[in-house]
């Protein structure tokens, strides 16, 4: 069975294209009036971002043996679930932004209307390919994977956090307050990202523990370093706009710990996602490598 590289820029690359090669055949472009917003989905959805979601779930499914194919179909719609949300977070009504993944949003590239619908389409294609027999024969497995994708993005999860977020800008949040909306805004899905790996692996809820508090670490540590790129990246290395949360008062990790605090507060929860992998050897080096980079990136 085929496993990630072990060094993290060719797994990067790899699952980059995996993904790509995926959403090509999931996205072909109709020959009918559906076109444009075929167009704008993969506009959004293809040659860019970090695809970490989808490197999570096959790293974590590598460590118990699953197939490639099915580990790289099921991080897709995990992708797909993240891309409707920046879809849609960029759109004027939200954060209305121009820029994503260093080329225009795609309510800039297409319009408003073919951009929400897009985002609609790609959050009903995740569940779609999840629940899809050729994805996983066991409806076990699909039913799991369904039900802990729909958690994670709904209203208790991302949409919920997002929603917070809309609050955030004419409420003042405290620290735990603020955590609470990353947790469930940004944390929400790399925890499912995670936690589908899992699944796939065929583990008992139980025996999750670990990869639990590993993901539950790396997502805040993932919005701490977001917070200090905002404050202190350069959009064009970025590819999207910094400066945002400020401009619109948010408070922040950053705004509510300052910089150096965060700085330190983000290294310190890598070292404990680290700790959480101690039953996994050599064999989980390379989700240990996804922890240093989330504090180590300029993008």
């Amino acid at each position: 069975m085929a496993t990630l590289p072990s060094t993290l820029p060719e797994a990067i690359a790899e699952v980059a294209a995996e993904v790509d090669r995926c959403f090509d055949a999931l996205l072909a472009v109709p020959a009918d009036p559906r076109a444009r917003l075929y167009e704008c989905m993969r506009h959004a959805a293809m040659n860019g971002g970090k695809r970490l979601r989808p490197l999570l779930t096959i790293a974590v499914a590598d460590l118990f043996g699953v197939a490639r194919d099915c580990s790289a179909t099921v991080g897709t719609a995990i992708e797909c679930i993240h891309v409707y949300s920046l879809i849609h977070d960029d759109l004027p009504a939200m954060d209305d932004d121009d820029l994503r993944r260093g080329k225009p949003t795609a309510h800039k590239a297409f319009d408003e209307a073919t951009a929400i619908l897009a985002g609609d389409c790609l959050h009903a294609l995740a569940f779609e390919v999840l629940a899809d027999p050729d994805t996983h024969p066991d409806p076990f497995v699909r039913a799991e994977l369904v039900l802990d994708l729909a958690r994670a993005s709904g209203p208790s999860g991302m949409a919920g956090g997002q929603m917070m977020d809309l609050e955030a800008e004419k409420t003042r949040f405290d620290l735990a307050t603020v955590t609470r909306l990353q947790q469930m805004k940004t944390g929400a899905l790399i925890c499912a990202a995670v936690e589908a790996g899992a699944i796939l692996g065929r583990v008992p809820p139980a025996a999750r523990t670990g990869l639990r508090g590993y993901a539950h670490d790396l997502g805040l540590a993932f919005q701490i370093a977001d917070d200090l790129l905002d404050a202190e990246g350069d959009a064009a290395v970025v590819g999207k706009a910094v400066g945002k949360d400020a401009e619109a008062g948010k408070e922040t990790f950053l705004s509510l710990m300052g910089a150096d605090r965060a700085r330190a507060q983000c290294r310190m929860l890598v070292d404990q996602a680290q700790q959480h992998l101690h039953a996994f050897g050599a064999e989980a080096d390379l989700l240990r490598a996804v922890a240093s980079y989330v504090v180590e990136r300029d993008r």
